[in-house]
């Protein structure tokens, strides 16, 4: 492909064409190399420019985790559902664990066990790797180098957070319902006799339900 350094008309179309065709989203790295090692910032402000073209449009262009794709505008979603029987289903222990990875990655199988008070199964972990949204990202280093787990852009995309830092905080759950009352939330959580919650905190718990209300895509009638 031509330079297209210093011709941003050009340059969006590029943009638009490649991730048009791209199998997967795509980081600025991946994008710049693909146009010929074209200028980085050039790229971000092109994506910008490209992002604020689609925003009111039925596919909007959007990113996830540093990697750039198109998707489907939400209020349209309904016009492209189908709905399938799926005999899976996302366990309360499922969505502790995910929420746990979510706030504290990366992490160990036995850092999770620490917070929840009670031993995680392999099964656990291999749904959410499954599922795409958890990855294994390593080893600690300390002694017998255990594996250390975080979230996936799959994650990020799937209860649409731009990163981690989108992550609910304890205003944000109470806002939208999910801490009501929140005090009883913070009560359950501090519980010394309740064995579910030992150790986590109340954005956690919060969290937790958020996950079995997104968990659309692993149990019930879920859109293919």
């Amino acid at each position: 492909m031509s330079d297209l350094n210093g011709e941003p008309d050009e340059l969006e179309r590029g943009l638009e064409a490649t991730l048009f065709a791209a199998e997967e989203p795509l980081t600025i790295d991946q994008i710049s190399a693909h146009l010929g090692d074209c200028d980085k910032s050039l790229v971000r402000d092109g994506l910008q420019a490209l992002a604020h073209h689609y925003e009111n449009r039925g596919v909007r262009l959007v990113e996830r985790g540093k990697r750039w794709h198109f998707e489907t505008a939400a209020d349209l979603a309904h016009l492209l559902r189908r709905e399938k029987e799926q005999v899976r289903r996302l366990s309360r222990a499922a969505t502790e664990v995910l929420a746990i990875v979510a706030y504290h990655e990366p992490v160990s199988r036995a850092e999770i066990e620490s917070i929840r008070g009670v031993q995680t199964s392999s099964g656990t972990l291999d749904v959410l790797m499954e599922a795409g949204w958890i990855k294994l990202a390593g080893r600690r280093e300390v002694p017998g180098r255990p594996v250390i787990y975080a979230t996936t852009p799959d994650f990020l995309d799937h209860f649409g957070l731009g990163s981690r830092r989108d992550l609910p905080g304890i205003d944000e759950l109470r806002a939208s319902g999910l801490l009501d009352p929140v005090d009883d939330a913070f009560e359950e959580a501090m519980s010394a006799g309740t064995e579910e919650n030992e150790g986590k905190d109340v954005a956690e718990i919060g969290l937790e339900h958020q996950c079995e209300a997104g968990a659309e895509g692993l149990e019930g009638h879920n859109p293919d």
